[in-house]
């Protein structure tokens, strides 16, 4: 699994899971249970990963989204 974003916006988030999840592109998100832990005042970031095999298709759909600016770096 590698990267793809990393953010503190839960609504961004949920919206990358979304397109994910429309193409048929399997993720995972951690760090979400250690935001909850901090009070959720937007410390630690939540990172989303999808399998590597599948990275490039996902960088390539956030981008034709709008969304390229938010891309972890490779």
């Amino acid at each position: 699994m590698r990267e793809l974003i990393r953010t503190n916006d839960i609504v961004l988030l949920s919206a990358v899971e979304a397109l994910l999840d429309g193409a048929g592109i399997g993720h995972l998100v951690l760090d979400q249970h250690m935001s909850v832990m901090e009070g959720s005042i937007g410390l630690l970031p939540r990172r989303l990963l999808v399998e590597e095999a599948r990275l490039a298709v996902a960088r390539a759909l956030l981008k034709e989204a709008g969304l390229g600016a938010e891309l972890s770096a490779q």
